[in-house]
């Protein structure tokens, strides 16, 4: 089994979940989410939100603090070959309430069809919120270029907008 070894970030301004399924290889030896340098997470949010992309886990805080977002995964701990969605087994889910409890969450939205899927399998019925599933920013995904994940990620600015 391994262990999800990133607290999740949140704080009480935050209006939008992000819950990607478990961190790769690279974000755990980084030690924040989406460390991998070909994973488009952090260009593709920064340009759907006119900003400089984060470079540092500081930066990336800020970014998500600054933005009102949450971010964490559906997934606490897994057997994982590598960073591979496809052979997660004997998941257990991580624990949102937290989150949900201490912040003003409108909106979740899951970053791939395995988040998504996991997210419905164990824990919608308890959160009681319907996640709205993003294509995966990963560059296993290579069916979606950049541009056209922002087609889709903009979303995400639009529930942000409706607070403003």
């Amino acid at each position: 089994m391994v262990n999800h070894p990133i607290p999740p970030v949140f704080s009480k301004d935050a209006t939008v979940l992000i819950l990607g399924s478990f961190p790769s290889v690279k974000s755990r030896e980084t030690g924040f989410f989406y460390g991998h340098l070909q994973n488009r997470f952090w260009s593709v949010l920064s340009e759907i939100l006119d900003c400089p992309t984060p470079e540092t886990v500081e930066q990336k805080r800020n970014f998500l603090h600054t933005h009102s977002i949450a971010l964490w995964d559906v997934i606490a701990s897994c057997e994982i070959k590598g960073s591979s969605d496809s052979s997660i087994e004997k998941a257990i889910p991580n624990d949102i309430s937290e989150i949900l409890n201490n912040t003003n969450i409108k909106a979740i939205f899951t970053n791939g069809k395995t988040a998504d899927r996991l997210y419905k399998k164990y824990i919608e019925k308890t959160s009681g919120i319907k996640a709205v599933c993003l294509p995966s920013t990963s560059p296993a995904n290579a069916a979606w270029s950049k541009d056209r994940l922002k087609t889709e990620w903009i979303k995400i600015k639009e529930i942000l907008n409706s607070d403003a």
